[in-house]
């Protein structure tokens, strides 16, 4: 299972009038595309957070975190939902993520951060110690990028969760992309789970960008995250792990200015209004690949994160605990949320 995160854009410019070729074209050809996919927050962090924790946006996941400081209570009292009551940007252990889930059931699992670790002292250490996941001290000194580094901590939702951190799990699982080439050689080398963000250059955030994308032009937004996907997706296509029955899932954060919602999201406890200025992240769609989902095919069924983040729990068998006690964290757990079902994964 690979997914792949990308910034910002929109379910009209990503996929109705992109003119770049991969995201606009090529890629709505091989696999399905879910037309009606919703971010859950603005601006980056607090979608990255829900993808892989079901936690709701906050006021301070909301503003990316630019210092960071620990989640207070802790332990963090939860609600009914799951939700971490109180505020701050670095989760407490007893709030679990995915990759916890995962390491549990024994099921491999990485992390592959674009330009992490480019520039000493930048993040000298990025996975960080506890209270301080980029190793930069208070201020997240990623919040911008440089020409020769283009790696945000916010896009690396591992490094805001003390269970991950304290344990050494971020450390032991979470690297620089280029590291994910040699890993796709052979299938026993290719993690279960793949999550992966692009620096802010090929993940379309800034335009122009500070530095090269992945073919060498500085354009950024829309171009920039086709030229991405024109040099990966393909590395990731022919690697034997994709091949045998691998998926990839290719999602947006958040959809710009749009704040519309989907699946009924609710606001969590610390923030009455999930999208700053509406309900929640706005329509981003999304693309699914694989060997067992159709192709050229358009979904229109409602999914948002936190679908996104049940549909992962149910693939790797992940069947107790959790908000509803069967497996699913925070708002993944909530009532009548869907999972992508055989509408996605006819074959499956």
């Amino acid at each position: 299972m690979f997914v792949i995160v990308l910034e910002n854009e929109n379910y009209a410019d990503s996929y109705v009038n992109n003119k770049h070729p991969w995201l606009g074209h090529k890629l709505q050809l091989q696999g399905t595309l879910l037309t009606k996919y919703y971010g859950t927050g603005h601006h980056s962090l607090d979608n990255y957070i829900s993808m892989i924790s079901g936690q709701a946006p906050s006021p301070e996941t909301s503003g990316d975190c630019p210092t960071y400081h620990d989640f207070t209570p802790s332990p963090a009292t939860l609600d009914s939902n799951g939700q971490a009551v109180g505020g701050g940007c670095v989760y407490p252990s007893n709030v679990l993520t995915l990759a916890d889930q995962l390491n549990k059931k024994g099921v491999s699992w990485r992390g592959y951060m674009e330009d992490m670790g480019n520039t000493p002292g930048r993040e000298s250490k990025p996975c960080g110690q506890p209270g301080d996941p980029s190793g930069a001290g208070v201020s997240d000194d990623t919040q911008g990028a440089t020409a020769q580094d283009q790696y945000a901590a916010r896009h690396n939702p591992f490094v805001y969760f003390h269970s991950l951190l304290d344990s050494g799990l971020c450390k032991k699982h979470v690297f620089p992309l280029t590291t994910l080439t040699g890993n796709l050689k052979q299938a026993s080398t290719t993690p279960k789970f793949v999550f992966i963000t692009p620096n802010l250059c090929n993940d379309g955030h800034d335009a122009p960008c500070k530095g090269k994308d992945a073919t060498g032009s500085n354009a950024g937004g829309l171009t920039s995250i086709d030229h991405w996907l024109s040099v990966w997706i393909p590395r990731i296509k022919q690697s034997a792990a994709y091949k045998k029955n691998g998926i990839i899932i290719i999602t947006t954060d958040e959809a710009g200015s749009d704040n519309t919602a989907c699946c009924n999201e609710q606001p969590g406890p610390n923030s009455p209004s999930p999208g700053i200025q509406g309900p929640g992240g706005g329509r981003t769609g999304a693309i699914v690949l694989g060997k067992c989902v159709a192709a050229g095919k358009k979904d229109s069924t409602p999914y948002n994160h936190y679908s996104l983040l049940r549909t992962l729990e149910d693939l790797f068998g992940i069947t107790t605990g959790g908000s509803d006690s069967k497996g699913h964290l925070g708002f993944a757990g909530a009532s009548g949320l869907k999972p992508f079902g055989k509408d996605v994964f006819p074959n499956c």
